[in-house]
């Protein structure tokens, strides 16, 4: 395909058959001419694919094939029975629907852009598209039914394709022509082929063939170079065919079908633009990912620790050059911190509680300021952290985080310095979702010694706004098992409840537990803010066992708690 050509010359790409050019596509039309003279409907498109392929001289002979195969299935004088024993939903291409084509097939809908839904009936030696006249004769909620399970009960070949960035792409693949179709019914379909349910966000997808379709939940960060990848190797598809049905990206979710590609048709250029509802899902996973929070393809295996430590001075040295970095070292140093607790999961080490540490200074500086101070990762290395002003970013995670970290450190001033960090800047942050807010807002009420009443109202609102119909960003499993168990320490502990709280702490461990099964990501490693709780209920005197699961004894307890540099 020449895109540098004007529409509309002879070697430009055809309005109705791109694959072709508009000389080609004449040629094509002609040959089929005298197979269609008899009133009947018939799409060019996958013909002109299998053409594009092959030398103009073996064109009549494929024509005269297909029409062959065609006119072998018949002409639509199928019984009721015949029909609905062979049919099945089918995806196809708009720009294949000419007007005839479309007045034939009035029952056929746009499902999302570049994609229409039809039935198509299944014969021995080809494949034809049902017309009005069919889906009277067997009736529009037989042939419906009856078209959906016999596409679920298309076989298809199921690859994982890793990507470079990490990500994994689900490819389902086959020799039969409705492969594809099965994304009208995808979260069936990944059930039926995996065993595993797509995540509450659906799945971005692609159908660049009909014998093709690949997808990647919506479950982690990962998606933030799954969306790159799938739109490359659809386009790829697409442009290689046979059987060619749409270059674009598409969003499955709760059944429906959203293409997050826009096509420039002037320029032929591609462009990938998510709705905003999907926008914002993106940016709170990919933000969450950031700081490791997630168990993703790329934190699957276990980091060195050595290699995270000199990277984590590297980022703290490089401060005085790019300040804007502080952010990304301060991720670095909580997930060298984690990553210590394998093999140190009292924290009884020395250069474990380093870690530790300057997550607290760095966490600090981030959003309060610093004066320049020594942070030790090691004998050999002491990375110098530059005066820093205080200009805090609107990261709500990254707040938590670092607050948490203080509460574990027992850093009471850093905390207190946190605690004066206007919420009305946190709130700026579109990557999370309101339930997280109103826990910022909830332990900064708190940790100020603001009425109570105060913070009851506050800690209600962060309840009611956790519930799941309510989120949009953060997925469900993790806003339940991982970000809510601080909130039911906290109200046990504000209320003073030994009893419940042991419960509850019993169950946050549990839930831990339970979200990162037998991960090896730095996270699954430590119940941060289960911890930052429980530090606060030892210092009250509440009562708790030790050791805990992902509670570092020595710091629970206080026994490796050193002094830190001020802030």
């Amino acid at each position: 395909m020449n895109e540098n050509n004007t529409f509309g010359m002879p070697d430009a790409p055809d309005h109705e058959l791109p694959m072709l050019t508009t000389h080609q596509a004449n040629r094509l039309r002609a040959l089929a001419a005298p197979y269609t003279q008899e009133g009947h409907t018939h799409f060019l498109h996958n013909l002109a694919q299998k053409c594009r392929q092959a030398p103009q001289e073996h064109w009549p002979e494929m024509v005269a094939g297909h029409f062959g195969r065609l006119a072998e299935a018949g002409n639509g004088d199928e019984s009721a029975a015949e029909l609905l024993r062979g049919v099945h939903a089918r995806l196809i291409p708009t720009d294949s629907l000419t007007p005839e084509i479309a007045g034939a097939m009035s029952y056929a809908r746009v499902v999302a852009e570049g994609l229409v839904f039809a039935y198509s009936l299944d014969m021995p030696t080809s494949v034809r598209m049902l017309t009005d006249p069919d889906v009277e004769r067997a009736g529009i909620e037989e042939l419906g039914q009856a078209a959906y399970a016999n596409l679920m009960r298309v076989p298809v070949e199921h690859d994982e394709v890793p990507t470079e960035g990490g990500a994994v792409l689900h490819s389902l693949y086959g020799d039969s022509p409705f492969v594809a179709s099965k994304a009208l019914y995808l979260s069936e379909t990944v059930r039926q082929v995996t065993d595993e349910s797509l995540p509450d966000a659906g799945a971005l997808f692609v159908v660049p063939t009909r014998h093709l379709l690949a997808y990647h939940p919506i479950a982690d960060g990962s998606v933030a170079d799954a969306i790159n990848a799938l739109a490359a190797y659809g386009l790829g598809a697409y442009e290689d065919g046979p059987g060619s049905l749409s270059p674009r990206v598409y969003w499955w979710h709760q059944g429906r079908l959203t293409s997050i590609t826009v096509i420039d048709h002037d320029t032929l250029s591609f462009s990938l633009q998510p709705p905003p509802e999907l926008l914002g899902r993106l940016k709170g996973l990919v933000r969450l990912d950031r700081a490791g929070r997630l168990d993703t393809a790329t934190a699957a295996k276990a980091p060195d620790v050595a290699a995270l430590t000199h990277a984590t001075a590297d980022a703290i040295a490089g401060l005085t050059d790019d300040p804007a970095g502080l952010g990304d070292a301060f991720a670095s140093a909580l997930t060298l911190a984690h990553a210590h607790c394998a093999a140190d999961p009292k924290a009884s080490h020395v250069d474990t509680w380093d870690a530790w540490a300057v997550s607290a200074q760095l966490g600090t500086a981030l959003f309060t300021g610093a004066s320049a101070q020594k942070c030790w990762l090691g004998e050999d290395m002491v990375p110098q952290l530059p005066e820093t002003p205080a200009t805090p970013p609107a990261q709500a995670r990254a707040w938590l985080d670092a607050f948490y970290v203080a509460l574990a450190c027992r850093e009471k001033d850093r905390a207190d310095r946190l605690c004066q960090v206007p919420l009305e800047v946190l709130r700026q942050d579109d990557s999370v979702d309101a339930y997280v807010l109103h826990w910022i807002d909830t332990l900064q009420t708190y940790w100020s010694e603001r009425p109570i009443d105060d913070v009851v109202t506050k800690l209600l609102a962060t309840m009611e706004t956790s519930h799941p119909e309510s989120l949009t960003h953060t997925p469900k499993d993790f806003a339940d098992l991982i970000d809510y168990q601080p909130v039911a320490l906290f109200h046990r502990l504000i209320a003073r409840d030994h009893d419940a709280f042991t419960k509850a702490l019993a169950d946050a461990v549990d839930h831990h537990r339970t979200y990162w099964g037998d991960s090896s990501a730095p996270r699954a490693r430590v119940a941060l803010g289960v911890l930052a709780m429980t530090s606060l209920a030892y210092d009250y005197g509440f009562p708790v066992d030790m050791p805990q699961p992902y509670l570092p004894t020595c710091l629970l307890n206080r026994a490796r708690i050193e002094e830190i540099p001020a802030a």
